[in-house]
């Protein structure tokens, strides 16, 4: 695998998108057929199952996504908590929102310190913070 750096560190899953790209499908061939089957009573229900099971596949795995991502942002602002008192002897500052310090991640040790400080006082965005880290240190571990 290559450094991690700005330009390459989002990841992306392949098989995520193209399960998207089939409900979507699979969505507007339901709608069609329920669309189609508007005047015949028998084919109505069955018909209306399959965009109404497809919307709810499609936001279960975006909640399921979701919810991920928010354990992984809780264990990160726990770790660069720990990180951030072991460095500075301080806690961490809590105005920081947990974005930044998910952004924050990414900084080297020299620079951590300094820099959620910086994040704090100036509300950086998470793409600022990691547009002002010099020494990037990966995180191969997010999804």
């Amino acid at each position: 695998m290559a450094v991690q750096n700005l330009q390459n560190h989002s990841q992306r899953v392949p098989g995520f998108l193209a399960v998207g790209a089939l409900l979507l499908l699979t969505f507007i061939g339901g709608a069609v057929n329920l669309y189609k089957s508007v005047g015949d009573h028998q084919r109505l229900y069955s018909a209306a199952l399959v965009p109404v099971l497809t919307a709810c596949v499609f936001f279960v795995g975006m909640f399921a996504r979701r919810f991920a991502l928010r354990a992984q942002d809780r264990a990160i602002r726990a770790e660069e908590s720990l990180r951030h008192y072991i460095l500075t002897g301080k806690p961490l500052d809590a105005r920081l929102e947990p974005l930044q310090v998910v952004a924050l991640r990414f900084a080297g040790d020299d620079e951590f310190p300094a820099l959620a400080t910086r994040a704090a006082e100036q509300n950086l965005a998470p793409a600022d913070i990691k547009k002002q880290v010099k020494y990037w240190r990966p995180d191969t571990y997010r999804v």
